[in-house]
């Protein structure tokens, strides 16, 4: 396995929508591997494929360690129905926005249809925390970020000091 390199914003690689997975196999699954280290690695609970520079419509979420159950989960070609419109609220970081953490409202209850990592269909309910982060993972296979929901000031206030922080590091 190996780690990739997750890209940040305001890269525009993370505003391409990504396209259907045309078929599970061993090199889609050695990705998907190489997705939870990581995301393991960086301490974070979801990892869409666009992220790492795939643009390919794939997730990956854990939420071991936070109030779900250690079930990682994978979702091929995910589609999401909202179940249950009324706002929920929750701070929300990314990966790909690191350091940063803002408050968001999204659906508190969505269905999502998707294969698993061996190709086989299913459907999961979720809703809290999990209904979230595939919220938010989803919204970067279409090329959606987290501050797109934040008013313009604060998320070109979020833009430039993590363009002064690129610049700072390649500098150096």
């Amino acid at each position: 396995m190996s780690l990739l390199e997750i890209l940040e914003f305001p890269d525009p690689r993370l505003r391409k929508k990504a396209v259907p997975v045309e078929k599970v196999d061993h090199v889609l699954k050695q990705t998907i591997d190489d997705m939870f280290e990581t995301m393991y690695a960086a301490s974070g609970i979801g990892l869409a494929a666009t992220q790492v520079n795939i643009q390919k419509r794939f997730l990956i979420i854990d939420l071991a360690d936070e109030e779900e159950e250690d079930n990682p989960l994978v979702f091929i070609n995910p589609e999401i129905t909202v179940l249950d419109p009324e706002p929920y609220r929750h701070e929300e970081g990314c990966l790909s926005v690191p350091g940063y953490f803002e408050f968001v409202e999204r659906p508190s209850k969505v269905l999502v249809k998707a294969l698993n990592k061996e190709g086989a269909p299913f459907e999961i309910e979720a809703e809290g925390l999990l209904a979230v982060c595939i919220q938010h993972e989803i919204d970067h296979l279409n090329g959606k970020l987290f501050v797109d929901y934040l008013s313009v000031l604060k998320r070109q206030r979020i833009k430039s000091k993590l363009e002064k922080e690129h610049k700072q590091k390649t500098s150096a």
